[in-house]
């Protein structure tokens, strides 16, 4: 059974889609969510779902091994779903390729540090993209800029508004994501 810790920042919809892929997966169990905002939605998700959910500083993430001493027992793989922070040398070091993102964009275009959410889509609208999409990738030391595994891609209308394509984006993280993560892990599982 490979395990998978999800890292979250925000409400947690992407993490629970996830979660409820692997419910019932054989192969595959998501053992932990981290979250780096007290406040954060995911929390709420979590209990519902009876996953647990643990907080952590910015100072045990990236100036200690507490987190990284933690993830060494307790993952086979890192998920990020909805996780904004840029990821310690130390943790993409000790999970070489098990580090998985996705990214509401068509990477290369709009990454990079502070692209994120509701800035991506303004950016893709205000450059009267046709079209736009997803990009699940491997993390490395840099923002947005490991391997990609996935890419999938939606059409624009010139009259979707920034919400409209967010829809889009989120359709597609939910219709893909478990399933890349599913196909990541048992090809690199080893």
């Amino acid at each position: 059974m490979k395990r998978v810790v999800i890292f979250a920042s925000g409400s947690g919809s992407n993490a629970e889609n996830i979660i409820n892929y692997f419910q019932n997966s054989e192969k595959i169990s998501v053992v932990k969510v981290y979250c780096n905002k007290k406040e954060a939605g995911v929390f709420n998700r979590c209990k519902r779902l009876k996953k647990d959910c643990e907080w952590f500083s910015r100072e045990d993430f990236s100036q200690k091994n507490i987190l990284l001493n933690k993830l060494e027992q307790e993952a086979d793989f890192i998920i990020l779903a909805g996780f904004l922070w840029k990821i310690p040398e130390p943790i993409v070091q000790a999970f070489p390729n098990k580090i998985i993102n996705i990214h509401p964009a068509l990477l290369p275009k709009y990454g990079g540090k502070g692209m994120y959410g509701m800035r991506v889509h303004e950016a893709v609208k205000n450059n009267c993209d046709k079209e736009t999409g997803i990009t699940i990738h491997f993390v490395n030391e840099r923002y947005d800029e490991g391997a990609i595994i996935f890419q999938a891609k939606t059409t624009l209308k010139i009259t979707d508004s920034t919400k409209d394509i967010a829809q889009k984006i989120h359709d597609l993280e939910y219709e893909y994501f478990p399933k890349t993560i599913e196909k990541t892990i048992l090809k690199n599982g080893s």
